[in-house]
């Protein structure tokens, strides 16, 4: 039987408050792969963060990533998602 993709699209709060300015940007991607490790019921190994997703969150540098960013999440085969950047972000 085949796997439907699923699609889902989320804004998740990046609250790096309280962590040291240089391992904010570091932070703000682990709690991407735990928000979405909890809403699509993966572990946190199979989540894949694309290249823009990744530029998204250290635009402005290690120390200042966004406060939220809006996330398009794609199940694909053998139950790993992978993580986009939605819109000009």
């Amino acid at each position: 039987m085949a796997e439907e993709k699923t699609e889902q699209i989320y804004t998740i709060p990046l609250d790096t408050e309280g962590y040291p300015r240089w391992k904010k940007a570091n932070r703000a991607v682990k709690l991407i792969r735990q928000y979405l490790s909890r809403h699509m019921k993966v572990e946190e190994d199979k989540i894949k963060i694309n290249a823009p997703l990744n530029e998204a969150v250290w635009a402005r540098g290690i120390r200042k990533p966004p406060r939220r960013i809006r996330v398009k999440a794609t199940r694909v085969e053998d139950g790993v998602v992978e993580a986009d950047v939605v819109g000009g972000e």
